[in-house]
């Protein structure tokens, strides 16, 4: 049983660890979500494709933070928030910064058959990686995405509005399907 001044003393250390670690974390959140993550892959290190909107220009999704979730694989909160802070990038309906999605990854090879797998579990979507050092995309892995919708939203704006449609709570089988399309590193990204 800790005296009075004992507790207080105890109350005080855990606040500043707290505040010292919430100054080193930087982009992390209370939740162990943090933007523009490090993937390692095969020994190599790696960033999602995507607007350098880093503080050092680190590249990621548009408006996701990510927790890893085990070998290979993330879960992500999708927010309707674009590159360097862009309102309502994603949903013109939808709350600015609001939650659209949670998003679950996982990073594998991409070949026609994986592909077929992967999207008829809801996986349609897949995004490519690019080396920290050198900017290289990986050779064969991507990583599979599954948007599950937390509320129904217009999915109407981001870097694909050709592909908007009305989403309601759930697997979103119609995100940015691309499955289909075979992962080509040497294409360009």
């Amino acid at each position: 049983m800790f005296s009075k001044f004992g507790s207080r003393k105890v109350i005080v250390l855990g606040m500043s660890l707290l505040v010292l670690l919430a100054l080193t974390v930087g982009v992390a959140s209370a939740d162990g979500f943090v933007r523009w993550p490090v993937i390692t892959v095969d020994g190599v290190d790696y960033y999602w494709v995507g607007a350098p909107d880093g503080p050092n220009g680190e590249t990621d999704v548009p408006g996701h933070s990510w927790v890893l979730a085990g070998p290979n694989k993330l879960v992500g909160k999708h927010f309707n928030t674009g590159p360097f802070g862009a309102s309502q990038w994603w949903s013109s309906d939808a709350p600015d910064g609001g939650l659209l999605y949670i998003a679950q990854v996982i990073i594998d090879e991409w070949t026609p058959e994986k592909a077929e797998m992967y999207a008829s579990k809801g996986y349609v979507h897949y995004h490519e990686l690019i080396s920290v050092e050198g900017a290289e995309l990986h050779p064969t892995k991507v990583g599979w995405f599954k948007h599950i919708a937390r509320t129904s939203f217009n999915f109407d704006r981001g870097p694909r509005p050709d592909l908007g449609h009305e989403v309601s709570q759930g697997i979103d089988f119609e995100f940015m399907p691309n499955w289909m399309n075979p992962y080509n590193p040497g294409g360009g990204h």
